[in-house]
């Protein structure tokens, strides 16, 4: 009651303020007869939507009602019929009490009647045992198995009968038993023959298809009686003696025996009497199988029903077992990749199961793998293990190999291009590529594994490559007339290094399916230029070796007067590059191009070395000539040799020479800041040192014009060439500081 007043008032507040909100204006006051006609409409439809509702309510309340009383009925009939039920039920109870032996004289009746049916067969058990016998032994196998089952059936039948009217008489079940005791015994001799038929079932088939039909079908009536007296057993608990028999079972098994003993019997061959006995055992394997297969998809097939799916469960479970127990068996790296071979990929090919005879029966796809993955998984990891292994011992014997051609007295061999080249790199790459053809033959995944190993193999190889170049060169520093062919050999160290190169971009090209590079690419590359570019400054050492007599003649009083020893370096170098034509590009070219630096920083150190002082304006003009000319003589040479520009580094010399050619001392400042604009990278000290050959240069010039360069210092980090930066200007002792005079004194002096 309170909730209807509190739902009312709140109703007339409701509508309060909705009439304040329609009445806010004088001019709404005209409408309110509008208002009020279309809330009354309102109002009307909504009264008329509850009469709807409440009607609805009450017609499905009446209904209820109805279908309730209509219930009550029902149950009061069903009442009743219990209770007339009951009384039925009591009264027939001594009815069924009085029909016990009703019931036991129709048991009687039962047994009697199967007896009496199974008389005949009763009294001539002993002449159907032998007539069965005599057929077996003819192998007149279905007519044998029609009167053992005669036999078993009115044997059977019996001891049901027995089993329902007392299954506790064991006494009489076991007379049963024994007079029927022959039966079991022709059962198991009809095994035998169905057995020994199966056996050469591939001899059989040809021969006398006929025969395995009979087996089949005897088998397959065999199963049918065994599905019947297992289902009778769940109804009655009775079965009787020897079922289920399970043929269909061992049938498979004595197929699968037959199989492996025919796969097993064909594999005689060993690893003591062949080394390749596993590609000729696995061979034997296909060759026997796809033979056997053909038989058996056009002649076998037909024998068996569908369902037994002959075709595929006949061989492909002794060939995954035989695989399986190689597998088992302690493989050599070869051995390992044969027997993955073919099982990855020989079996499925059309060497074998995708034979085209065979297409129609067996689909390769749906073929279970011989080896499950974790064994091929064991396989590759022992073979990468025994490869890696192998590959180490087989790069090690190469090199020493490579190393005893270094010390031979005759020239390495040249290429068709006429470079000089050692067997080491045919010989690795050969190894590596038929390593990687094998793994080829597995998967593509695994040749991926096999290439990275390869390369990995290849960076350690080449570390100790570059050891051995390193050995070889302190060894002939020890002997310099050993090895004779030392320069050749070395030229060749360097060519192998370009041969490498194209060598590994080759096998990643043909082996390898990604672009991306590995993690040994680059240690690769960078100790292949390694070895190359030390193998170039090792020959060219042994250029300025050879040189280092000559080169200490220059800018001497004896070369002032007239030295040859420009003349002979030229011929030295042009001598050594005839031979050093040999190596291949970019090395010959790189080569070509530190030589003249080299001569160049040789021949400006002989000046930073202050050998001579220019006693006056004809020595110097003589002097600064002979640096023209020879600067001249090294700019032929190497424009010969290399084809490049030569100017800048052999510019040094003549630029050099023109500080000490200029006659007017006044002038010197300027001819200096124009060497250095010319070359940034030169320092202090090289200035003080040419002044100091010049001879003339007064204290306060030299003060005057080192002061000067260094506060207008130009910037050399950008100079490609740089020729100073590594030319030191050696320092004079203080003993012979003093025996000078004071004017050579002032000259070296800061």
């Amino acid at each position: 009651f309170n909730t209807m007043e509190e739902t009312s008032r709140e109703a007339v507040a409701t509508a309060v303020q909705r009439v304040a909100g329609m009445l806010q204006r004088s001019d709404q006051l005209d409408k309110v007869e509008q208002y009020r006609r279309r809330e009354a409409r309102k109002k009307a439809s909504v009264e008329a939507r509850l009469k709807a509702a409440i009607q609805s309510q009450l017609d499905g309340v009446r209904t209820g009602l109805t279908q309730l009383h209509s219930a009550l009925l029902d149950v009061k009939d069903i009442q009743g019929s219990l209770a007339d039920v009951s009384k039925d039920w009591r009264q027939s109870i001594n009815t069924i009490e009085n029909l016990k032996d009703v019931k036991d004289a129709v048991v009687q009746h039962s047994q009697l009647a199967s007896a009496v049916e199974n008389l005949k067969n009763i009294f001539s058990v002993p002449e159907i045992v032998t007539e069965t016998r005599e057929l077996i032994e003819q192998a007149e196998l279905l007519q044998a198995h029609r009167k053992l089952m005669e036999l078993e059936c009115s044997r059977d039948d019996l001891m049901y009968e027995q089993y329902r009217m007392d299954s506790k008489n064991t006494s009489d079940m076991n007379l049963i038993s024994n007079y029927f005791e022959d039966v079991q015994g022709l059962s198991d001799e009809l095994a035998k023959q169905l057995w020994m038929v199966l056996q050469r079932s591939m001899v059989t088939v040809r021969r006398d298809p006929t025969m395995l039909v009979s087996v089949v079908r005897i088998i397959e009536r065999e199963e049918k009686i065994d599905r019947r007296m297992v289902d009778r057993k769940k109804q009655t608990g009775f079965i009787p003696p020897g079922r289920p028999k399970r043929w269909k079972d061992k049938m498979f098994e004595v197929l699968e025996g037959t199989v492996s003993t025919r796969i097993e019997g064909t594999q005689s061959v060993t690893r003591e009497a062949d080394k390749m006995w596993l590609v000729r055992l696995l061979e034997i394997t296909r060759k026997y199988v796809l033979d056997d297969l053909i038989v058996v998809k056009n002649l076998m097939v037909q024998c068996f029903p569908p369902h037994y799916n002959t075709f595929n469960s006949l061989y492909h479970n002794a060939v995954s077992i035989r695989v399986t127990e190689l597998a088992s068996e302690d493989l050599e790296a070869n051995e390992i990749v044969s027997l993955l071979t073919w099982v990855l990929n020989t079996y499925k090919s059309v060497e074998m199961m995708g034979h085209p005879e065979l297409r129609s029966e067996c689909d390769i796809n749906q073929l279970e793998p011989l080896l499950p993955q974790h064994v091929v998984d064991d396989l590759l990891s022992k073979y990468v293990k025994t490869f890696t292994s192998n590959i180490t011992g087989w790069l090690r014997k190469a090199l020493e190999t490579d190393k005893k051609d270094w010390q031979k007295e005759t020239e390495p061999e040249a290429d068709q291009d006429g470079y000089y080249q050692t067997t080491l790199p045919a010989i690795v790459f050969q190894m590596f590529e038929q390593n990687l053809q094998v793994a080829a033959q597995i998967d593509g995944d695994f040749k991926e594994q096999v290439l990275k190993l390869c390369l990995k193999q290849m960076n350690t190889f080449l570390i100790r490559y570059r050891e051995e170049a390193m050995a070889y060169k302190e060894e002939h520093l020890r002997d310099r007339q050993l090895p004779q062919c030392y320069v050749q050999y070395m030229i060749a160290i360097i060519n192998n290094c370009q041969t490498f190169k194209e060598s590994i971009n080759s096998l990643k090209r043909k082996y390898s399916q990604s672009s991306e590079p590995t993690d040994s690419d680059a240690a690769i590359e960078r100790t292949l230029n390694e070895v190359a570019k030390e193998g170039c400054q090792f020959l060219l050492d042994e250029v300025f070796l050879d040189l280092e007599h000559h080169l200490n003649e220059l800018l001497t009083r004896k070369w002032l007067t007239g030295s040859h020893a420009v003349d002979t370096i030229c011929v030295t170098v042009e001598d050594y590059f005839n031979d050093f034509n040999k190596i291949k590009k970019p090395f010959n070219q790189e080569m070509t191009s530190e030589a003249l630096r080299r001569v160049v920083v040789e021949y400006i150190k002989a000046v930073m070395q202050k050998r001579i002082t220019f006693k006056n304006a004809d020595e110097r003009r003589e002097g600064a000539e002979r640096m023209i000319k020879e600067a001249d003589q090294f700019k032929f040479l190497f424009r010969k040799l290399a084809g490049e520009d030569t100017d800048r580094l052999c510019g040094a010399i003549a630029a050099i020479a023109e500080v000490f050619k200029l006659t007017d001392p006044t002038l010197l400042f300027l001819e200096v800041t124009t060497l250095v604009s010319k070359y940034p990278d030169i320092r202090e000290e090289h200035i003080q040192a040419l002044l100091a050959v010049r001879g003339d240069a007064s204290r306060e010039m030299r003060q005057m014009i080192i002061g000067t360069l260094s506060e207008n210092k130009v910037s050399y980090s950008g100079v490609t060439q740089p020729i100073f930066k590594d030319i030191t200007v050696p320092t004079i002792t203080m003993t012979t500081m003093t025996t000078m005079t004071s004017m050579a004194t002032a000259k070296l002096l800061k």
